[in-house]
């Protein structure tokens, strides 16, 4: 089968290993088709679905699955019937109404619900991720390799070689033509080289709890404009602002400023929203908007209505003047500029 990767264990993923529709002669009264586990660790196929289709067709017939196969076990789906002819089967697994044909078909094992639609041609079932098994038999139209596995007779069944372990993706070396044997879960396991069949065992509980988070960094600690004077317009200062939050509802970036000292100047700030979030619209088409002084309110920078990004949203932020410096005594003018993060 191709190998995506999805496998289940250490060997490799489930996969059929015998399907035999009825025949007139038949041994067992209906259709099966038997999956196989042959890793070491138990699967949970809740979900999952058998699918069924003719030799040529893309309209697939679905068998809901539920429960677990554990490693090294089998797991019986019984299919329709034609006739009372035969033995019945062992207890089934799982149940179905897709009748077989006798001679050629494709029968898939999804990991999903949905009905597949693939199958025209060689290989377009192996294309699709939730395929986790195909087989075509006879003059399938479809198969995994080099060709489908043989058609079944009415004393045959095609079964997958090794019990079932055998899995080299080809389904024409893969299954021969053999007697019947339908296993189900209870069937005696199997274990396949290397992949010993699962014994008893003991389950532990594991939990996490996750607290919310709200993180905020910046770039650099401190911003220097240099030396400048009275009536210039020093550039502006890019400062990069990371906020990571797990807040399902997201949250807000603010920023404000103590007051120049000896006296205040217009510090003023841009900015540029990260994906996933929005700019606040007092900084929309990239102009410098003066900040806020303590006690006065913060202004908002923007917001974001989710989680952040995994690596955390980086704001770019540009800090400047909004007006040319006014006339002022010399001397070294400081204020302190705090960016707020906060939970919405």
């Amino acid at each position: 089968m191709p190998k995506h990767e999805r496998t289940l264990s250490a060997r490799g993923a489930l996969v059929y290993s015998e399907r035999r529709p009825v025949l007139s002669t038949d041994r067992f009264q209906n259709d099966f088709v038997e999956l196989f586990n042959g890793g070491a660790t138990a699967v949970d196929i809740s979900g999952w679905t058998v699918q069924y289709a003719t030799a040529a067709g893309t309209s697939w017939q679905t068998t809901p699955l539920t429960g677990t196969i554990p490693g090294g076990r089998y797991y019986l789906v019984q299919l329709a019937s034609s006739a009372a002819v035969g033995a019945p089967l062992p207890a089934p697994d799982a149940t179905g109404t897709s009748n077989l044909a006798a001679t050629s078909g494709k029968v898939a094992l999804v990991r999903s619900a949905t009905a597949l639609t693939c199958g025209a041609s060689a290989g377009t079932c192996a294309a699709d991720p939730s395929v986790e098994d195909l087989v075509g038999y006879g003059s399938a139209s479809d198969f995994e390799g080099t060709g489908s596995a043989p058609a079944p007779s009415n004393i045959l069944a095609a079964r997958r070689a090794s019990e079932g372990c055998s899995d080299t993706g080809d389904n024409a070396a893969d299954f021969t033509a053999a007697t019947p044997d339908p296993r189900n879960v209870v069937s005696p396991a199997h274990a396949c080289s290397g992949a010993p069949a699962a014994g008893p065992g003991g389950a532990v509980h594991v939990d996490v709890d996750v607290a919310s988070a709200l993180s905020l960094s910046l770039d650099r600690p401190s911003l220097s404009f240099g030396t400048t004077g009275a009536g210039a317009t020093p550039a502006p200062i890019a400062e990069n602002v990371t906020v990571s939050s797990n807040n399902t509802t997201g949250y807000s970036l603010a920023v404000a400023r103590t007051a120049f000292a000896p006296r205040d100047l217009p510090l003023a700030i841009g900015a540029t929203a990260p994906a996933g979030a929005s700019l606040g619209p007092a900084l929309a088409g990239g102009a410098l908007v003066p900040i806020p002084v303590q006690p006065a309110p913060a202004l908002t920078l923007g917001t974001r209505d989710s989680p952040s990004a995994g690596t955390g949203d980086t704001w770019p932020t540009r800090l400047g003047f909004s007006a040319a410096l006014p006339s002022v005594p010399t001397g070294r003018y400081s204020a302190t500029v705090t960016f707020t993060a906060i939970a919405r």
